[in-house]
């Protein structure tokens, strides 16, 4: 780091801070600061050549020259037939992290934080507390007097505060945040910045610093650039944000056609001076750069911001009529004391200065304050740069990434490879030994012996070997065993070694930068259950958040430049009815309030998409919430549109404590039902029995009435069957009695007549009388018995037929 300082003093006017001397001196400081050399090397040469080393290791195209130095004796190569190629293992992880956070997606939400906008907010927010407040009050109304009394639609109020609360952040949205947001993502869209995204995410992870610049002219309104980290030049900083540095600049190879064409006040010997004169190129603080691919036709320019500090100066003076005249002035001004009408007023402000210089060359292309600064509506003192830049494991000034952590065992590997390749050339395949003196003791019994070739292709084909264990002269036999098979196992414990070398880097690897199995699912364990692996995953993601985090802060400070910047581009740019139309196709009722979007000031916030995990988990609740069925499935519904977890789990509570709320009214309403049911049901049964008592009088009434007209009936059926009866007993007991008289009329005649014929019959008579007797005959009987009364002992079985 540069201890002596070689910028200008800043407490100096602002005349003089615009003067073309001062900006060379500023110029010049920065040239000095990072480009000077000291000891052989210099600042600017040192991050370049760092940047360059991590990008090969990323790639797997790092040096192959320290593994040579490594194997070589004295630098002899001679004996080594090997493949250098690097092993493609940091590759492998970098596109892991850089690829699973790439594919993290985002909204950019914008907050209205100006007075106007706040109480507006406030306004509505106060409107649904009262609706909520006099709810009873404007049912009744509506009811009895059909007066609609709410500010808002009742069906959509919430329940609670706590539900207020949710909705105000889920559901209420102004029109001009919509159009901010929508301006925003035009802006983005225009830009390319998925792409853009893309690249800083590649240097946070391989250099552990990203960097963008947001940019304004009048031809192209507001562009976002991407910055290569290896061309930045900055002010010392400790602050992973780089919120303090006072200067920020990059480094560009510009043709000498477009560096006409952004500077056309350069003359013809302006330009001849410029390529003759250079002294910077790629070379000078590039070790690997190649000479051969140097172009005269291109030269070296910093670009920079400077910041410092302008006075804002005004003379006040008193008119003629008691009223102040404020007049600007510039900070050289300096009333006398004595004055009586009129007096100073100041203020400090930050201000940057643009400049661009030539490398090598006093040539300062540009130095003037900044047009269309951008400056925070909440404090107009404070200014921000154009280059927003984040290195999130910065200490001391010194940048680490993850790709530095891991080159020392990408080497080892390397290394270990490299020992394989050697170990696998020199090793060599199992062989035999033969016996030929054994050979020539056997005899085959048809008076040959065994040739070499013949028992070695016995040997090979049948595995079978023909001996001796004793010679011709009957000695033991030493070489009984013709053909014994050789081992040659030096080399396989080696590979083993050195095989479980490289694993064990791989897996240091993996330690350092927390990037396990699970995480590319390299080797799934078979035996692991799923939410283990799950787990295993999302620790690996938090071994990386940092990265994440950062692209987020990067995303973050692009969005809220060009919100600031949007007010440049409808204030002065040519391209402004464009921008308004591009907005305009995606909401036409925006286009109203895009034409006072620059009187807003807002606060930007970039809300993550969940990943796969933190569905998972919420997607878990909302089913065993359904389970329990303490959700409905149309809150399940808007439960998985809501992004954000945290609201999407606050909402899952409040339809949780509703659907109890619900349930229990319900119930209560099914326990009142059931009372009135009951009651109802009581009521009928009593009505009903009464009806059925009453239905029985009646029919027993009706029968006694029946029963007494059959009575009747009958009595009078009776009496008329005995007047019958008795009418017929008198004619029978008239003609009886008339033939009785008859009779004694007759008997009386006879009697005279027959006095003598009875005595003649009566001894015959008396024989009869004896006759009757014993036949125990009834006597003859023509008296009524009791036919003539009414006794209600009226029988007709006596006139049944016998």
């Amino acid at each position: 780091m540069i201890t002596k300082s070689y910028f200008p003093s800043q407490v100096v006017s602002d005349v003089e801070k615009m003067s073309y001397d001062y900006g060379l001196k500023v110029a010049k400081a920065i040239e000095a600061e990072w480009f000077h050399t000291e000891r052989g090397s210099n600042r600017y040469k040192t991050n370049h050549n760092n940047f360059h080393n991590l990008r090969l290791y990323a790639r797997g195209e790092q040096s192959i020259q320290k593994y040579k130095d490594e194997l070589s004796i004295n630098g002899d190569l001679s004996y080594l037939n090997l493949d250098w190629k690097p092993v493609p293992i940091i590759p492998k992880f970098v596109d892991i992290v850089v690829n699973g956070i790439a594919e993290r997606t985002y909204d950019v939400k914008a907050y209205s934080q100006d007075p106007y906008g706040v109480e507006k907010r406030t306004q509505y927010m106060e409107s649904i507390l009262a609706d909520m407040r006099s709810k009873e009050l404007n049912d009744y109304a509506a009811e009895a007097f059909g007066i609609d009394m709410y500010e808002n639609d009742p069906e959509t109020l919430p329940g609670s505060e706590e539900e207020l609360k949710l909705h105000m952040q889920l559901t209420y949205k102004q029109a001009v945040e919509i159009a901010e947001e929508q301006a925003i993502n035009v802006l983005f869209e225009g830009s390319k910045y998925e792409l853009i995204k893309k690249q800083f995410y590649y240097d946070l992870t391989v250099l552990g610093i990203g960097a963008v610049k947001t940019n304004f002219n009048t031809s192209e309104g507001v562009v976002v650039e991407y910055v290569d980290p290896v061309d930045l030049v900055y002010s010392y900083t400790e602050s992973p944000y780089f919120d303090d540095i006072y200067y920020v600049g990059e480094v560009k190879s510009i043709p000498i056609n477009e560096l006409v064409k952004q500077f056309p006040h350069l003359q013809q010997e302006d330009l001849e001076d410029i390529v003759k004169n250079k002294n910077y190129h790629k070379s000078n603080y590039n070790q690997s750069y190649n000479e051969n691919e140097q172009d005269n036709n291109k030269v070296q320019v910093l670009y920079f911001n400077y910041k410092t500090y302008m006075n804002e100066v005004y003379k006040v003076k008193e008119t003629g009529t008691g009223a102040d005249k404020i007049l600007p002035k510039d900070d050289t001004f300096n009333p006398p004391e004595d004055a009586d009408n009129f007096g100073k007023l100041h203020r400090s402000i930050e201000c940057l200065y643009d400049g661009a210089i030539i490398l090598g060359t006093d040539k300062l292309l540009k130095w003037e304050m900044a047009k269309n600064m951008m400056r925070p509506k909440s404090d107009f003192t404070k200014v921000k740069m154009n280059y927003s830049i984040v290195a999130p494991r910065m200490y001391k000034g010194r940048i680490e990434s993850l790709v530095q952590r891991i080159t020392g065992f990408a080497d080892m590997i390397q290394l270990t490879h490299l020992k394989l390749q050697q170990v696998l050339s020199r090793m060599v395949p199992d062989g035999v030994y033969l016996d030929a003196d054994g050979l020539a003791e056997i005899d085959l019994g048809n008076g040959t012996n065994y040739n070499p070739q013949e028992a070695l292709n016995m040997f090979f084909q049948t595995g079978s070997v023909i001996g001796r264990s004793f010679t011709s002269e009957g000695d033991m036999n030493p070489g009984k065993v013709p053909i014994q098979e050789i081992q040659s196992g030096s080399g396989g414990q080696k590979m083993q070694s050195l095989i479980g070398t490289y694993n064990y880097y791989l897996q240091m690897i993996r330690d350092t930068t927390g990037l396990n199995e699970a995480r590319d699912g390299s080797m799934p364990d078979k035996n692991a259950l799923v939410g283990v692996q799950k787990l295993a995953a999302a620790n690996s993601n938090t071994a990386t958040r940092h990265i994440l985090q950062a692209g987020l802060y990067l995303t973050a400070e692009t969005a809220e430049c060009l919100s600031l910047r949007i007010s440049d581009i409808l204030e002065y740019s040519p391209t402004a009815e464009a921008f308004v139309q591009a907005i305009g196709a995606h909401n036409v009722a925006t286009l109203e309030e895009m034409s006072e979007l620059h009187l807003y000031d807002f606060g930007i916030f970039i809300e993550l998409m969940p990943d796969e995990e933190e569905k998972a988990m919420l997607e878990q609740n909302i089913q065993m919430a359904l389970q329990q069925q303490l959700i409905e499935l149309t809150d399940a519904i808007d439960l998985r549109e809501i992004k954000n977890v945290k609201l999407a789990n606050q909402l899952l509570k409040i339809r949780r404590e509703q659907k109890l709320e619900k349930d229990q009214a319900m119930a209560q309403q099914n326990i009142q039902a059931q009372a009135e049911a009951n009651m109802q049901t009581q009521q009928a049964s009593a009505q009903l029995e009464v009806q059925k008592e009453q239905a029985k009088a009646q029919a027993e009434a009706q029968l006694e009435q029946m029963k007494a007209q059959m009575e009747a009936q009958k009595m009078e059926q009776e009496v008329m069957h005995k007047k019958e009866l008795m009418q017929l007993e008198f004619q029978m007991n008239m003609q009886l009695k008339q033939m009785e008289t008859q009779n004694i009329k007759n008997k009386e005649k006879e009697k005279e007549d027959r006095k003598d014929e009875r005595t003649r019959i009566q001894a015959s008579q008396q024989s009869e009388l004896i006759d009757q007797r014993k036949s125990e005959k009834p006597p003859k009987n023509f008296e009524s018995a009791g036919n003539d009364i009414l006794g209600g002992g009226f029988d007709l079985g006596s006139f049944d037929p016998r």
